[in-house]
């Protein structure tokens, strides 16, 4: 087994330093029970309460929340349709540009996303609201999926979907059936990563937002141009201890999953 030089030690630790130290010091001063939040006066966890009680917050989170798992659902339902059609529907007429107007929005600059769907709901006379964001966080949050679930559809072995044709079933039911749930794992990390792209999402949101439908990331950056407030920092702790749980919680599910096939296979194998 290689061991790491000094070279590799130091270039790894500067490396997580870069990215985690800033996390650590926001977590740290979410605590702090001055107002100031680069002057430490104590310990204190008043800041999680005044957070609670920020009506303002909390109603961004809830629409944040709202657009997030509606916009999420929609596209994932959508990715998963383009990418089926992409793979399996082979060569046919205008596929270039299809899957061109697919991924385009991976590349876009999202200024000039949020800028066209700005105008287009302009156009056709759409009030901006929820609605809007969630249409806009579906077309740039489907290409993702799609390229997610295209991978996985790329390496399905088809005499599965073939042998269940054979047995009587119909290609709807051999979808629902034998193709669904073994590309479900890919499904669902489309789903998450959809999700967290539209929790993350400010310039999209911006443009598209409307009265009543402030999402969190836009009220973060409006109360930051006025300076960081603590509650700011207890706020963006809430969401580290989330995102972890989440993390941890889904390694935890993958790890358990795994196992249990090999177990299966190795049962199968012996019962072979």
């Amino acid at each position: 087994m290689r061991r790491f030089s000094w070279f590799n030690t130091t270039s790894l630790t500067l490396g997580f330093a870069f990215l985690y130290l800033p996390m650590v010091l926001l977590v740290v001063y979410s605590f702090n029970s001055s107002r100031l939040v680069t002057v430490w006066a104590g310990f204190s966890t008043k800041w999680y309460g005044e957070l609670l009680r920020n009506e303002e917050f909390l109603d961004a989170a809830w629409v944040t929340l709202r657009v997030a798992f509606f916009s999420s659902t929609l596209a994932t339902v959508l990715g998963t349709m383009a990418a089926y059609v992409l793979i399996r529907a082979g060569r046919f007429p205008g596929r270039t540009l299809f899957s061109g107007m697919i991924y385009a929005p991976l590349v876009m600059p999202e200024v000039i996303t949020g800028l066209s769907l700005l105008l287009l709901f302009i156009g056709i006379g759409l009030d901006r609201g929820v609605l809007t964001v969630v249409l806009a966080h579906t077309t740039f949050a489907m290409c993702y999926v799609s390229v997610v679930v295209s991978s996985r559809l790329a390496s399905f072995d088809m005499s599965l979907e073939e042998a269940a044709l054979d047995l009587g079933a119909s290609p709807f039911d051999s979808f629902r059936l034998v193709t669904l749930p073994i590309i479900a794992p890919a499904v669902i990390s489309g789903w998450l990563l959809a999700f967290t792209l539209s929790l993350d999402d400010l310039v999209i949101a911006s443009f598209t937002t409307g009265p009543g439908a402030t999402t969190l990331p836009i009220k973060v950056f409006s109360a930051v141009r006025l300076g960081v407030s603590p509650e700011i920092n207890a706020l963006s702790t809430i969401m580290i201890g989330i995102v972890t749980v989440g993390v941890i919680t889904a390694s935890l599910i993958s790890k358990r999953t795994a196992v249990q096939r090999a177990r299966e296979e190795q049962a199968a194998v012996r019962a072979g």
